[in-house]
């Protein structure tokens, strides 16, 4: 048995560390939550395992010191992580993630609920304690804190704090692998048999485990070169920058090849690999005009480029075999090379670039592509800023000298000054189409985009092409052709959006052939050519279903979760094919490394939803069934059952709620009548909650509702639980607060009551 104060000291003394194999933390705020409930009321938390050994071989995180018998933690690291963190107030030596996941912590002496701070619900409140501070004072400390309450109240909450310090003091049963002989190997295969339902090491993984056992700073030298990208704009993966390294030095896609490299080879290999990816993405940036991390596209091409360097001396040859590889790399990227069996289809192109460098890749491509690689309209054709084309249209904009509609300059940062922030512009309004019934793929299509500085796109607001271009083409000639628009007047009707949208992929379609041959052909000029970075701002978010993507995904951050990648094409891992675009994609799973991969989709009819499901992904088709799924698997993490109303008769309400209730089944029902809207969410609120109640919650969310959502398409924003809350003879049954936030989500959407 163990006492976790003696184990916490351990951690302080440098006796108790953390294999370097082992991820970091990745626990939530509710998992947090629930093991100090648990320990509070005396449940079991389950055991320790550790690795006792005398190796000084073995790669370590931690505050190691000295020599002697080590204690390396094999299973616990989450529950030990967050118990120190809470008890000591910052994170052990050996952490790595997230500590707001456990920074925060409070108790209420009433209730005995264990929350993370609210300053609405805490601020002034005694009876929410620090739990942090509570550790570091004792429980002593508290005597005065409750200046109104009774003797044997403030005995009672005296002895609730007491409860909490006398966890320092649980013991913890410790297994121990004892052995001399014990090898990485060997102690890699236990923690995953022990980690089953947890964290397994990936191949990378392991692979590295091997390497950091040679080369103790080997982790930390690929994080620091992956949090120097994400300063610059692109994010990638430990994942993704070890399959670089394993490029250069074995050529093989598989990182079982990384078995036989020595540390200073592999060293050696990682620091050029840097270098080959720095010299890469500074040819996409300064040449395409790719760059930022939402039009970098096919990302997997790179360590093909980073073999293809190393084996052409570190460099492209000049500015006409830099372009030839841009030309294979955006193809490549077109046409989803990766999207399938990865690692097979990686190895294939390290052999061409053995067997013909750039030439035979490009050959390779060409065969899987049916003999060509061209740009047809239909490829336009997609919709959404995770349409595979949707950088095509940015590269296009930055190479092919597009202009903006305001000012006629180039969009080029040497050229606007100040102006450098770009905005998507709807070339039709969103509004304008919805009003004429429109369908959201319609509406979003890719060739309806286009990009103009911030201060242009302000000016034109929602105005009808019809009204607008016919301006920019009398002010600037030539604008309207450097950004592909059809310059027939009859095409810049609403009535003819569909036409339009033909004839500009038609546009687009030309002018990307054009400049893709271009790359490719040894006869025309290739320029040394340095495109400065611009800045490209967000949409203003003017509909509800991104205003709830938006909140559902600060939400999940604030509560510890991963931040997802969002408008990103899911593709079938055996062929290739597309599954879906998704709204937001969590590969690793909600909790990094945790669980199976998360797809929120909410347009399920154009997705292979059954295809999705075979693959082990979890598929939610609407933000309220994914954040009913978060919050239930919250509440058992936290150890807490889902809240349920107590059923109060009909005389024990008033007459006022009762009017109210009914106004509120009316919704329901008159959403499903009028507007074809089943609210199946809201209705079970109603049976949970009651109709008070759920009003009262879903006006506390930071996020709307899907059926805000749903009803605002249909334009019947009038069959929302915010438009009935603000009818004036139900005031008094909500707070000004509550009656503010309603007004304001029906006005910033376009409806007065």
């Amino acid at each position: 048995m163990t006492r976790l104060s003696t184990l916490l000291d351990e951690i302080d003394s440098g006796v108790v560390l953390l294999p370097e194999f082992q991820r970091g933390y990745v626990w939530n705020r509710d998992q947090v939550r629930g093991l100090m409930r648990s320990l509070y009321r005396s449940y079991p938390v389950g055991g320790l395992l550790v690795w006792e050994t005398m190796s000084e071989d073995i790669t370590v995180r931690g505050a190691a010191v000295g020599t002697g018998t080590r204690q390396l933690l094999l299973d616990g690291q989450q529950r030990v992580t967050s118990l120190y963190g809470v008890i000591r107030g910052t994170p052990p030596p050996f952490f790595e993630g997230d500590k707001s996941a456990f920074t925060g912590l409070y108790f209420n002496v009433e209730t005995e609920s264990f929350e993370f701070y609210a300053s609405t619900k805490m601020a002034g409140d005694p009876t929410w304690v620090n739990v942090t501070e509570l550790f570091g004072k004792g429980p002593t400390k508290y005597l005065r804190a409750f200046p109104d309450v009774d003797d044997d109240t403030l005995d009672t909450y005296i002895d609730r704090l007491n409860r909490i310090t006398q966890i320092a003091n649980r013991d913890f049963n410790s297994e121990k692998i004892t052995g001399a002989g014990k090898t990485v190997d060997e102690v890699v295969d236990i923690f995953n048999k022990v980690n089953s339902g947890g964290t397994k090491l990936s191949k990378g993984d392991l692979a590295l485990a091997k390497l950091c056992a040679e080369w103790p700073d080997a982790r930390k030298e690929l994080r620091d070169n992956l949090d120097r990208w994400h300063k610059a704009g692109f994010r990638f993966s430990q994942e993704w920058l070890l399959r670089n390294a394993t490029a250069v030095a074995r050529g093989r896609a598989l990182f079982s090849s990384l078995g036989d490299v020595s540390a200073d080879e592999f060293q050696s290999a990682l620091k050029q690999s840097v270098n080959h990816i720095g010299t890469f993405l500074d040819a996409v940036s300064g040449r395409l005009g790719l760059d930022h991390d939402r039009v970098f596209m096919g990302r997997y091409a790179t360590p093909v480029i980073s073999r293809l360097l190393q084996l052409n001396g570190g460099g492209f040859t000049d500015s006409a075999h830099r372009d030839k590889v841009l030309y294979w790399y955006v193809h490549s990227a077109l046409w989803g090379r990766f999207s399938g069996s990865t690692e097979t289809v990686l190895q294939q192109d390290y052999e061409a670039v053995e067997r013909g460098g750039i030439d035979a890749l490009i050959s390779n491509l060409e065969r899987a592509r049916g003999g060509q690689l061209s740009v047809a309209p239909d490829d336009f054709a997609g919709a959404t800023r995770g349409a595979r084309f949707y950088p095509l249209l940015y590269l296009l904009t930055r190479v092919d000298g597009a202009r903006d509609f305001g000012s006629g300059l180039q969009l080029r940062a040497e050229l606007l000054g100040k102006l450098t922030s770009l905005q998507v512009h709807h070339i039709f309004p969103k509004a304008l189409l919805r009003k004429h019934g429109l369908e959201r793929n319609q509406i979003n299509a890719l060739s309806n985009f286009c990009f103009l500085t911030q201060d242009t796109n302000l000016k034109i607001g929602k105005r009808e092409p019809s009204q607008y271009l016919p301006e920019v083409q009398a002010k600037h000639p030539g604008v309207l052709e450097s950004q592909w628009i059809p310059t027939d007047p009859e095409l810049w009707h609403v009535d003819r959006y569909l036409d339009f949208l033909a004839a500009r992929r038609e546009l687009l379609a030309s002018s990307a052939q054009t400049f893709l041959e271009s790359l490719r052909n040894p006869e025309a000029q290739h320029e040394e050519i340095a495109l400065e970075r611009l800045q490209v701002a967000e949409e203003d978010v003017d509909d509800p279903r991104a205003e709830q993507i938006r909140a559902l995904i600060s939400t999940l951050e604030s509560r510890g979760f991963a931040t997802p990648d969002i408008d990103t094409e899911i593709a079938d891992p055996v062929n290739g094919t597309e599954l879906a675009v998704a709204e937001a994609f969590w590969p690793d799973g909600l909790q990094r490394g945790l669980g199976s991969p998360v797809v929120l989709e909410l347009d399920p009819e154009d997705a292979d939803l059954p295809r999705l499901e075979e693959l082990g992904y979890q598929v939610f088709t609407s933000v309220d069934a994914l954040l009913g799924f978060v919050e239930n698997e919250g509440a058992a993490a936290a150890g807490e059952s889902p809240a349920t109303r107590e059923l109060s008769s009909e005389s024990q309400e008033s007459a006022l709620e009762s009017e109210f209730s009914q106004r509120m089944r009316a919704v329901y029902d008159r959403g499903r009548a009028e507007a074809g809207y089943n609210a199946t969410y809201f209705l079970g609120m109603l049976s949970q909650y009651g109709p008070k109640e759920t009003a009262h919650r879903l006006l506390a969310s930071r996020r709307l509702s899907d059926g805000f959502s749903e009803l605002w398409e249909r334009g019947r924003l009038d069959l929302t639980v915010e438009a009935v809350v603000l009818d004036s003879r139900f005031s008094e049954l909500f707070s000004a607060n509550e009656i503010a936030v309603a007004q304001r989500r029906l006005e910033q959407f376009g409806y007065k009551s």
